[in-house]
């Protein structure tokens, strides 16, 4: 019997009637309460005296842990109705107003992080040793350390006051800014008006007049309004340095190598591997190339299909093909995303006003996930499917430990993701019915490599040097089209034979304020769970448990123990990276030689 699942997602399960819902209006007005309840308790706590404070550092946590499961459910809810709906205005100002409510949840988060600092050394192992706290050691410890990072307690209170409007409001105004464009494209010989996320699948259309023309015409509107964008993301810049400044942090990666819990010799050891083996990836766009009739491949053609049979799949096939594959990795993952097709958790239809992109996130108080993007049929659109499937699922695997324990980093978070869209992608090549269909299967793993390897580091290039500008001062738009073409040569190793000057602005990523530089942890993802998925092929169908209790460990150590505990391999080490480069090296290698035999 054939299933129809939704390709709509329900989230008037979660809070009826949108962002005019009565419900959201209370569970928001009972945070008010809740919070203001958490911020007495917080402000009666006194510094640890001894082992016997461990129950008030207990009942604390409890608390919080509650706090922030009611603050995430209703976060989460307006998450996604500012994603389905652009133009919905409702559901911005509820944004706004659940920015406000985290702020003042932080702040006495804050305090708590100062109390803690504040505990003897001595007192502070006894506490962790007691059975009330035993099981939170690494997050109270972590706590603990960041508290030694940061200003007083009333300066990081100001600070966070300060960052509402100052700072969160600017990645707002970015979303806002993108949700008013659109683009007129002539696709099969219809003028058609699309989004910004409509007219990005375009992307990978057959046509290259379709496009060029896309391409092009974003292009022309990022470059319309250059200069909101630069001065939205140079505003937020300078707010996070100044932020930095006053901590006394020199380095930009500080933060983001602390909230991904990884080394710096770790990120140097990964990008040193990948700039030393980019050749293949150049050897595969130029051929690609090639095989579109041209001398080089200009930006718009990188997505490109190479074959005139370019598989299509519906969504419902899409869904079949991805519970088939998880079904062979493992029950409990198969079983998981049927419940998320079947439940409509996954927001999936191609129409205007969505938000370009796409992302899963959690929701604590009902223990499910909501999974967003723009399906338009490709073999892309159904990895990326997997991908956000992955993370839910992640998020489903931490449910038998605490709240608190469940924090885990970007890193390893597109560990899972990442995962499950290799079982999906390596099942398509080996399930290809033809050398055409397998070309073209082929070359959208060589892609991810691609993205992974050349446009995530060109990111990272720009991102880096972009920060060390805008410290001496604002960069103008034309400077920063500069930087990011000079990333893009320098990222995709001269394989290119144009770039695309305003990707700074197009890019949501550069403007997400909660998450800074987010783009290393793609790759680091990528390259850890070939690793992890390397180990599942050489164990079978029995890996599904061990998969599991890794993923519970991501969010209670850091990613070098990670990687040691359950792969048994050194990350800070090139020779680590090495090993999943030259597996992706091997999908390029055969791209070629399938694509030189058919010519």
């Amino acid at each position: 019997m054939t299933v129809n699942y939704p390709e709509v997602w329900d989230l008037d399960t979660l809070f009826p009637g949108g962002s005019e819902s009565e419900e959201l209006r209370l569970h928001m007005n009972e945070a008010v309460t809740k919070i203001a309840e958490f911020e007495a308790l917080v402000q009666q706590f006194q510094v640890p005296a001894s082992k016997k404070d461990a129950q008030k550092v207990a009942d604390l946590l409890e608390q919080m842990s509650r706090v922030m499961k009611h603050l995430s459910q209703s976060g989460a809810f307006i998450g996604c109705l500012m994603a389905q709906n652009t133009q919905d205005k409702k559901a911005g100002i509820l944004e706004s107003e659940a920015s406000s409510l985290s702020a003042r949840f932080q702040n006495s988060f804050q305090k708590i992080q100062q109390d803690l600092a504040k505990t003897e050394d001595g007192i502070w192992a006894e506490l962790l040793n007691d059975e009330l706290l035993r099981e939170f050691t690494f997050v109270l410890n972590e706590w603990r350390e960041e508290a030694k990072m940061l200003l007083s307690e009333k300066e990081e209170s100001l600070i966070t006051a300060l960052s509402i409007d100052g700072y969160h409001s600017w990645s707002q105004l970015y979303d806002m800014l993108v949700g008013e464009i659109t683009i007129t494209v002539t696709v099969d010989g219809e003028e058609k008006s699309l989004s910004v996320g409509q007219a990005n699948n375009l992307s990978s259309h057959k046509d290259a007049a379709v496009r060029q023309e896309s391409y092009e015409k974003l292009e022309q509107a990022w470059a319309e309004k250059e200069e909101f964008f630069a001065k939205t993301l140079n505003a937020i810049a300078g707010f996070r340095l100044e932020t930095y400044k006053k901590r006394g942090w020199d380095n930009p990666l500080q933060e983001p190598l602390h909230i991904n819990r990884m080394k710096q010799e770790t990120l140097d050891a990964m990008w040193g591997a990948i700039s030393k083996n980019k050749q293949p990836f150049v050897d595969y766009l130029n051929q690609k190339g090639k095989l579109l009739g041209k001398d080089g491949l200009d930006w718009y053609d990188v997505d490109a299909p190479v074959t005139e049979s370019t598989q299509q799949f519906s969504y419902q096939e899409g869904a079949e093909f991805i519970l088939k594959q998880f079904g062979k990795f493992g029950p409990e993952l198969e079983q998981f995303a049927q419940q998320a097709f079947e439940n409509g958790w996954i927001e999936a239809e191609d129409r205007p006003n969505k938000r370009p992109g796409g992302f899963c996130t959690g929701l604590p108080l009902t223990e499910e996930s909501r999974i967003f993007m723009t399906y338009s049929g490709s073999m892309s659109n159904v990895a990326t499917l997997a991908h956000e499937l992955g993370h839910a699922f992640h998020t489903y695997a931490l449910r038998p430990v605490h709240s608190l324990n469940r924090s885990y980093a970007m890193n390893v978070a597109e560990t899972a993701s990442t995962f499950a869209e290799m079982i999906v992608a390596d099942a398509a090549v080996k399930n290809a019915q033809s050398n055409e269909e397998k070309i073209a299967l082929l070359e959208d793993k060589v892609q991810r490599s691609v993205a992974f390897f050349m446009n995530i580091h060109s990111r990272f290039l720009f991102e880096t040097r972009f920060y060390e500008e805008r410290k001496k001062g604002v960069v103008p738009a034309a400077r920063l089209n500069e930087l990011m073409e000079q990333a893009q040569t320098e990222g995709f190793a001269g394989g290119l034979a144009s770039t695309h000057p305003h990707f700074w602005a197009s890019k949501l990523h550069f403007y997400i304020t909660y998450v800074p530089f987010y783009n290393f942890p793609y790759t680091f993802g990528y390259l850890f769970s070939l690793s992890v998925y390397a180990k599942a092929l050489e164990e079978g169908s029995g890996f599904e448990e061990k998969y599991m209790a890794l993923l519970r460990d991501t969010a209670v150590m850091s990613a070098e123990d990670l990687a040691m505990k359950h792969l048994g391999e050194d990350i800070t080490q090139q020779a680590f990276w090495e090993k999943g480069i030259a597996l992706c090296v091997q999908d390029a290698k055969e791209f070629i030689s399938l694509t030189s035999a058919e010519a």
